[in-house]
């Protein structure tokens, strides 16, 4: 499956395994990766692995999720995706950009293309995403997709720091 979204900045295409390198960068810095659940990745093999089952995917005819490389001028900057329910009614929205392209409205622009995408396309009824309630700029993010708050009692544990904290929600239906 292979879809590719443009906007008047960016063009989203399929992660591949062939951006290592690329994801790698940002995926194991700690600072860019601070309230990611899974990350940092601690070796290129761990991001190799994850871009393998990202690839693999791709190249279901129906796949569970959708990981979207966010490329600007051809440089691949960072990640969107949406992951599916086993209905398909719901899905969850995340983005990840590497720390020397934030600030510049790049990931709501991608956000809002694959949640356009998944309204369109996967014809999915609610949207739902989640963070680490210090993440000003994933919750800003959320508003500007028009999602509201709808859990701010929700508990985030990091796997890889053993830290919990408070989670947010934010949800929209359609």
């Amino acid at each position: 499956m292979y879809f590719e979204l443009i906007t008047d900045r960016l063009i989203l295409r399929p992660l591949d395994i062939m951006d290592l390198v690329m994801v790698h960068a940002y995926a194991s810095d700690i600072e860019n990766t601070k309230y990611m659940l899974y990350l940092p990745n601690g070796s290129i093999e761990e991001t190799s692995q994850f871009l393998a089952r990202v690839t693999r995917e791709w190249q279901k005819d129906t796949p569970s999720f959708y990981e979207f490389a966010i490329t600007v001028e051809g440089k691949l900057i960072g990640a969107v995706s949406i992951r599916l329910d086993e209905q398909r009614t719901k899905g969850m929205l995340g983005w990840i950009l590497n720390k020397n392209f934030w600030g510049k409205g790049y990931a709501t622009e991608a956000a809002i293309a694959v949640k356009n995408f998944a309204v369109n396309e996967l014809q999915i009824s609610t949207l739902i995403a989640k963070c680490d309630y210090r993440n000003t700029a994933s919750c800003n993010i959320m508003k500007k997709l028009e999602l509201s708050l709808v859990s701010d009692s929700g508990v985030r544990r990091y796997p890889k720091t053993v830290e919990t904290v408070k989670e947010l929600t934010y949800s929209i239906t359609f």
